[in-house]
């Protein structure tokens, strides 16, 4: 009997512990970058970079108040000037000392010869590839969700003269590697939380065919947009573009 309430103890021990070991849900906390001089003037900002306005700072300050109260094990930035500088000022903010991690697959989608130009030159050609007027009535459709991130920023590349701008699926896969290569590695770590500094354009594309609705708006400066990477491998969003931990951090 004693045997055999050993044997039965030994089991379930083992049994707990690896369902311990795999139940390791891992929160992505995937944010944009703050505001930067290239995003005051409406010029088109993929791998060229601008700094962090003052006000850049602020927004990124504030995320980091407002995200005080969550405890990350490890922290990414795109390896742009822009991601690297918002995850520091975030950091800072909150009072942490965790290294960042740079990848070159978190970056903004590249425009090729539009790098720079203001929006209208970049957007006013992408339109009229897709039939529009004019980039307003593009901008009106999406928003109204008549067309999606991936037809405009297929048009884009179509339209870019050089090659070298990145179309939707290029930009989305790249991404996508990105995060799961960050998520498995948390998991392994036994799950946690996980901050991620990246670009609007970029993390639309990441998550597009991630979400039931079709993306309507461009993610605001320093916004958190919440990823869940379960222990079977799945990624869940839970909120888009949020907005609250700023607020939180005034």
């Amino acid at each position: 009997m004693k045997a055999l309430f050993k044997s039965t103890s030994i089991i379930l021990l083992l049994a707990i512990s690896c369902s311990s070991a795999f139940a390791a849900d891992v929160y992505l906390y995937v944010t944009r970058h703050g505001k930067t001089m290239f995003n005051t003037t409406h010029r088109a900002q993929g791998w060229s970079d601008t700094p962090l306005t003052k006000a850049g700072i602020e927004v990124a300050e504030q995320l980091g108040r407002g995200l005080k109260g969550t405890d990350f094990i490890e922290v990414y930035s795109s390896d742009l000037g822009r991601a690297r500088q918002t995850a520091r000022v975030i950091l800072a903010a909150k009072g942490d000392k965790i290294a960042i991690k740079e990848l070159e697959g978190l970056r903004e989608t590249c425009f090729g010869v539009f790098e720079g130009d203001l929006d209208p030159n970049m957007w006013g050609p992408a339109a009229k590839h897709l039939g529009y007027n004019s980039d307003k009535e593009l901008m009106q459709d999406f928003s109204a969700g008549k067309i999606t991130i991936n037809t405009m920023m297929d048009a884009i590349a179509a339209v870019e003269q050089s090659g070298q701008a990145e179309n939707y699926q290029t930009v989305k896969e790249r991404m996508q590697n990105a995060l799961t290569m960050i998520a498995k590695s948390a998991q392994e770590q036994g799950g946690g939380n996980v901050l991620i500094v990246s670009h609007g354009m970029a993390i639309s594309a990441m998550i597009n065919e991630m979400t039931d609705k079709p993306l309507t708006s461009q993610l605001g400066n320093a916004s958190v947009t919440k990823i869940r990477y379960t222990d079977e491998g799945k990624f869940i969003i839970e909120s888009i573009g949020d907005m609250s931990y700023i607020e939180k951090g005034k």
